[in-house]
């Protein structure tokens, strides 16, 4: 084998052809989509076919959605200037990092508890409870509509982060109960700098970015047409059975792993999760020597969230599960994508199980 095998999707996945092929047809676009002229209409007509595209696929209204340059924006724009907003303990950063945010706690299968969340509400003023579908490092599916349904008795609204599971799990704006929904484009194999806000009632938003009328105001700047265009080419390429093609080879992956090294452990095994990220902890080995190792042996995979690679520190989301800090420590993400093959899952498991064959020889 001479082909790398590419399993971390959930950090980027790679580019779908159609959306390859979409992208360069919008760069021939010259106009501005805010240009009245016929080149500046050709733009609009391609920014507002893929408004509509997308805005179908999670069962909302085309007019309720804004462009933005990705999910960590979108994420921003939905949470600013809201007031006391509270947020399960295992969101993605780019919502923990947000002003006035306080973290509600999560149980040890890493689901937000409801319970806290009720009490918390209970003190009262809350402008926004955020969580996300599914976690990006775990895959766990989060209580969201019961957790709407505790935010609008409350008096706040609800901000749904459904990076990773938009294209991995059918999902509907209303049944969720979200006020908002954050969605990314290069999760699912489009392109990066590109991702979109929905908003249950935009006449209510306050923009992030103010200065033109882009967006119908809702968000200042020019729309990067190739980007949305490339994002609704990737979304409508993803086939109906391709879910369930790699929960069968997540499968395989946390069975195998588990069978050849005896004591390596699927976090959150028990609880639903999205079907292409398993969190894999093999004992007694760092996550950052597995990852470093896996790169040479030709596999990508990550230890934890892509914006936090790099860092020598323990991941909050396992934190927050109460994973205790060694087994944490020697946690990786494996994710797969549309692109992953059953090839690559057998080399994955042919290195980490060469591996991990060597821990004591391996230094930590």
């Amino acid at each position: 084998m001479t082909a790398r095998a590419y399993l971390d999707h959930a950090a980027s996945s790679p580019l779908r052809p159609a959306a390859r092929a979409a992208i360069a047809q919008a760069l021939d676009l010259a106009g501005n989509a805010s240009s009245v002229h016929e080149e500046g209409r050709a733009a609009r007509a391609a920014v507002e076919s893929a408004r509509r595209s997308l805005a179908t696929a999670i069962g909302g209204a085309a007019g309720r959605m804004v462009f933005t340059s990705g999910a960590t924006e979108a994420n921003a724009a939905a949470l600013a200037a809201t007031g006391r907003v509270l947020a399960s303990a295992v969101e993605h950063p780019s919502v923990l990092a947000q002003p006035g945010v306080e973290t509600v706690p999560v149980d040890r299968s890493g689901r937000l508890d409801l319970a806290a969340l009720a009490t918390a509400l209970e003190s009262g003023n809350v402008a926004c409870v955020a969580l996300m579908l599914a976690n990006n490092e775990t895959g766990v599916l989060q209580p969201v509509a019961e957790a709407a349904a505790l935010a609008h008795r409350a008096g706040a609204r609800l901000h749904v982060d459904a990076v990773q599971a938009f294209g991995r799990l059918p999902f509907d704006v209303a049944a969720l109960g979200a006020d908002s929904v954050a969605l990314s484009a290069h999760k699912l194999g489009g392109p990066k700098g590109a991702g979109a806000l929905w908003l249950r009632d935009p006449d209510a938003f306050q923009p992030l970015l103010r200065g033109g009328g882009q967006e119908h105001r809702r968000r200042a700047g020019t729309e990067n047409v190739a980007g949305i265009v490339g994002f609704a080419a990737a979304a409508g390429a993803i086939e109906p059975e391709e879910a369930g093609r790699l929960a069968a080879l997540r499968r395989a992956l946390e069975t195998e792993a588990r069978l050849s090294t005896g004591d390596a452990a699927v976090i959150a095994a028990a609880v639903p999760r999205l079907p292409h990220i398993t969190a894999l902890a093999l004992p007694g080995m760092a996550a950052a020597t597995q990852v470093m190792a896996l790169d040479l042996a030709g596999v990508a995979v990550s230890a934890g969230a892509a914006c936090s690679s790099g860092k020598v520190a323990t991941s909050h989301v396992l934190a927050a599960m109460g994973v205790e800090p060694a087994l944490a420590e020697s946690t990786i993400r494996v994710s797969l994508g549309w692109s992953t093959t059953a090839g690559d899952i057998d080399r994955f498991l042919d290195a980490w199980g060469s591996l991990a064959g060597r821990r004591g020889r391996v230094a930590l």
